[in-house]
């Protein structure tokens, strides 16, 4: 029982550390990246009145939000799951990818974008995440 519940535990850490993440990066985008002349990126309607107007530079941050979300996310996870650390892993990913699809419907961005999106930064980051978090902290002979 202990597992079960410091799995959840983890999957909910996950989920909380991505998001987080993920907002953060949304918030400071427009700083990084200034948005174009009317676009009012700071609401939904707003970002779809707008959105024919945005470069592709302009999605540079949106991916990153959501690549290094999902990245954060799966990470926690695997770290503090006590077994299926993949498993989580992907379950992370994969709830952050139903955002992601929520996203697309949306939010008519070019379609580059969500191919990019849908199949870069969801469960490719999960399973690197999960890579990086069972090599975290070992030691390396030279």
């Amino acid at each position: 029982m202990k597992s079960i519940l410091r799995n959840a535990a983890a999957v909910l850490a996950g989920l909380l550390a991505g998001g987080a993440l993920n907002m953060e990066i949304v918030v400071v985008s427009g700083r990084v990246i200034p948005f174009p002349q009317g676009v009012d990126a700071t609401t939904t309607e707003g970002l779809i009145k707008g959105i024919h107007l945005m470069e592709p530079r302009h999605f540079i941050m949106p991916f990153l939000a959501h690549a290094m979300g999902t990245f954060l996310g799966s990470f926690v996870t695997a770290l503090f799951a006590t077994s299926h650390k993949m498993t989580y892993s992907i379950i992370v990913g994969c709830v952050f990818m139903i955002g992601g699809i929520m996203a697309v419907n949306m939010i008519a961005a070019p379609m580059w974008f969500n191919v990019l999106d849908l199949t870069m930064a969801y469960i490719p980051m999960a399973l690197l995440a999960y890579y990086f978090a069972m090599n975290f902290g070992t030691k390396r002979e030279k």
